[in-house]
């Protein structure tokens, strides 16, 4: 990896995502991190609580497994691979490749960004 990128105390809004998928522009997620591990929370319009859990690959990517409680107080479960990119000015974009570990067992694609 060509630049180690630090995620601790990153807050990160949700920019676009799959119809499947509950995450949206309101959704806020604060990650924090310690060595190449990875853990957030999250929680939006559609989602009341949220927390990820996961590893900085040697590759810079991140693997996670993620969960919540949407607005219909169903615990909703799924996994994910991130591949981050630094915009010009110097914030990190994710873009997120997800699979529900639960319901329809659907994938889908998001992207989230750091926002101040």
């Amino acid at each position: 990896m060509e630049t180690i990128i630090n995620y601790h105390n990153k807050i990160f809004r949700a920019e676009s995502n799959t119809e499947n998928g509950e995450v949206e522009n309101s959704t806020l997620f604060h990650y924090r991190q310690k060595n190449n591990i990875i853990w957030a929370t999250y929680q939006g319009k559609n989602i009341r609580f949220g927390t990820l859990t996961g590893i900085i690959l040697d590759n810079g990517y991140l693997k996670f497994s993620y969960q919540h409680i949407n607005i219909d107080n169903e615990i909703m479960t799924g996994k994910c691979i991130s591949v981050p990119e630094i915009l010009p000015n110097k914030k990190i974009r994710l873009h997120e490749t997800w699979e529900w570990t639960c319901k329809d067992f659907s994938k889908g694609q998001s992207s989230i960004v750091e926002i101040d």
